[in-house]
């Protein structure tokens, strides 16, 4: 059976926390499994506290998110060592499954290139699964993907003021 590509992607909640349900099938199935998160900082979850409690490799690459940053340089820098990370890890063939989680942010903020990235999903090996999160979604990713799941609010806590609780968001 042919590998697969999947992309979780809008403004709705549930794009890593999908990624990772599914993470945690491979698992089950037997699978090796490894999650890069390109953009959440240091900030302890408890998805990765159980991720890593069930052997699945967890990378931190990103210092976490900021709309009101003077410069990208820092995260340009570290978003281009953990796509050297991912990239090997995504064609050594030692994982079934390489999660990229929000890395479509990396890209729509141009910190790596779209192309590069979906040049190296053309050329992984055929047996490795990706799944790719985060809100946009570039032109070549799309045209890599053979599902793109678009998470859409109907309404979020959030716009009412309601903050991310322990449990619920991280």
């Amino acid at each position: 059976m042919a590998a697969r590509v999947l992309v979780n992607t809008g403004r709705g909640k549930g794009k890593t926390t999908a990624a990772l349900g599914t993470a945690i099938r491979a698992l089950g199935q037997g699978q090796r499994v490894c999650v890069f998160q390109f953009m959440k900082g240091s900030l302890p979850t408890g998805e990765i506290a159980v991720l890593q409690r069930l052997g699945i490799s967890v990378q931190r690459l990103g210092t976490g998110f900021s709309w009101t940053k003077e410069s990208w340089d820092e995260d340009r820098e570290l978003a281009a060592r953990g796509w050297e990370q991912a990239r090997t890890a995504l064609m050594s063939g030692e994982w079934d499954l390489v999660v990229l989680d929000e890395i479509n942010y990396v890209l729509g903020y141009g910190l790596l290139e779209a192309e590069a990235v979906a040049r190296a999903i053309r050329e992984r090996p055929a047996k490795v699964n990706v799944i790719l999160t985060g809100r946009g979604l570039e032109p070549a990713i799309a045209e890599v993907a053979d599902t793109i799941t678009e998470m859409v609010p109907l309404k979020h806590g959030f716009d009412a003021g309601i903050k991310a609780s322990q449990g619920i968001e991280f």
